[in-house]
């Protein structure tokens, strides 16, 4: 018996010290695995989807903190003098969450563009959507406002990409999130874009 309970004060002790150390290294890593994360896969979206600007999106960036969300968002004067911002949203791909930068002109709320960012899709097959510029082609001039961003087979306006179904139905779930987003914080943004 004695041994028993020497046995789980010791796992006990080794699971508490274990658990400790991890929770160190999360919080000593997370900063510059958020660098890592804007450098590799935020900036490239955002600067294919901003091309021609006058600031800097990525220095200018600020975040809108609610009780459901902690949204990044990327404001830009475009080369016309309109005002937009870009901001990821996420969806459930075939292997996990999948990233979609939306960008909106704030005066017209029509989608400038969009692209895929993070995902851990199927190489060759889940990653079409990004490689395949017709599918986010879709997305630019509609309305956030009002489009049904769902898959066609869905009752939305998006063709989704052959043999990526799972992956384009991802970033129409991101692009729907993204259009609550926008709809519930458009007021937020533009007094912090001021």
């Amino acid at each position: 018996m004695r041994e028993m309970i020497s046995m789980i004060v010791v796992l006990t002790v080794l699971t508490v010290i274990s658990g400790g150390l991890l929770a160190a290294v999360k919080s000593g890593t997370e900063e510059q695995i958020e660098i890592q994360v804007l450098k590799f896969q935020k900036a490239p979206a955002i600067e294919s989807i901003f091309p021609d600007v006058t600031n800097d999106p990525i220095a200018d960036r600020f975040t809108i903190k609610t009780e459901e969300m902690k949204l990044q968002v990327f404001p830009t004067k475009l080369a016309d003098g309109s005002k937009a911002v870009a901001f990821e949203t996420k969806g459930t791909g075939f292997g996990g969450p999948v990233g979609l930068m939306v960008a909106v002109n704030i005066n017209s709320d029509k989608v400038i563009d969009v692209r895929m960012t993070a995902h851990a899709e199927t190489p060759g097959i889940g990653t079409k959507p990004k490689e395949d510029l017709f599918f986010v082609s879709q997305f630019t001039g509609l309305s956030i406002m009002d489009t049904d961003f769902n898959l066609k087979g869905s009752g939305g306006v998006i063709d989704a990409v052959s043999g990526a179904t799972v992956t384009s139905n991802a970033l129409c779930t991101a692009a729907v999130k993204a259009k609550e987003v926008y709809q519930k914080l458009k007021p937020e943004i533009i007094k912090q874009m001021k």
